[in-house]
């Protein structure tokens, strides 16, 4: 996982439910961050695709939130986002960009 965490409440309630677990969760992810070489722009992006490509929501926002964070920018997102249409289709593709847009219409409401 990033370094800088913006756990959901979602998240937070987990953690305190199963503290162990979580870190273990947490540790697996940042160290196959680590032991590759992609960089971080590419790694979030490669997480954000999946995200989408499972129909998740919850992690769509996460993955937007972190792809920021690591310098990404929108056009990016969005580039990355729309690259899969021919594998997932226009209405999967258009869900996950309008969930990034909920994140990134936030963060320029900062």
């Amino acid at each position: 996982m990033s370094e800088q965490k913006i756990p959901s409440k979602h998240y937070h309630k987990l953690s305190e439910l199963f503290p162990e677990a979580i870190s273990a969760l947490e540790n697996l992810g940042s160290t196959i961050r680590r032991v590759g070489p992609i960089d971080e722009k590419t790694i979030n992006l490669i997480q954000l695709a999946a995200a989408a490509a499972i129909q998740s929501e919850g992690s769509v926002h996460s993955h937007t939130r972190r792809a920021l964070q690591a310098g990404v920018t929108k056009e990016e997102i969005y580039h990355a986002l729309i690259l899969l249409v021919s594998i997932l289709g226009f209405p999967r593709v258009s869900a996950a960009i309008s969930w990034s847009r909920d994140v990134m219409d936030k963060e320029d409401r900062k």
